[in-house]
């Protein structure tokens, strides 16, 4: 009986540490802060079917954590916690970015997506993070016709 009842409460209080490390466990990562837009980017950003991804990355630029937004509008609050991971934890420093794009993909921007990042380098519970989305990828197009035009004679 002297068995039974140590071990019932070895099986209790290991029970009861498992409970307290899960809950630390599921509190462990958190970012939050807002995404802005430039003003002349703001119409693109907004369009119908595009999609916001805000990209966490470790120091070695691998990312860790993704957070997608459809149809966002801007300035847009932003969330970050553990169900966004791409691995179960992390506890160094971090970096942010967000792209903002039509087509869904990230990685590899293309025509037309905006992008930018968050000044400086984060770790876990940080909160009031700005990410500014200022640059946007595309070629300069001129009038046609236009004698004298540098970009079009430099070329040649």
């Amino acid at each position: 009986m002297r068995k039974f009842v140590i071990a019932t409460t070895v099986v209790v209080l290991g029970l009861g540490v498992w409970a307290v490390s899960s809950s630390k466990a599921s509190k462990g990562f958190a970012l939050s802060g807002k995404v802005e837009v430039a003003d002349r980017l703001l119409k693109t950003a907004e369009a119908t079917n595009v999609s916001c991804a805000i990209v966490v990355k470790n120091e070695a630029d691998v990312p860790i954590a993704i957070k997608r937004v459809v149809n966002p509008k801007f300035p847009m609050d932003f969330n970050i916690n553990k169900n966004d991971l791409l691995i179960d934890s992390y506890n160094g420093n971090i970096k942010l970015e967000v792209q903002i794009n039509s087509h869904g993909n990230l990685g590899v921007l293309h025509r037309g997506d905006i992008f930018g990042e968050a000044e400086g380098v984060y770790t876990s519970g940080q909160k009031n993070i700005l990410l500014v989305a200022d640059k946007m990828i595309g070629t300069p197009t001129l009038a046609g016709k236009t004698r004298g035009n540098f970009f079009r004679t430099a070329a040649r």
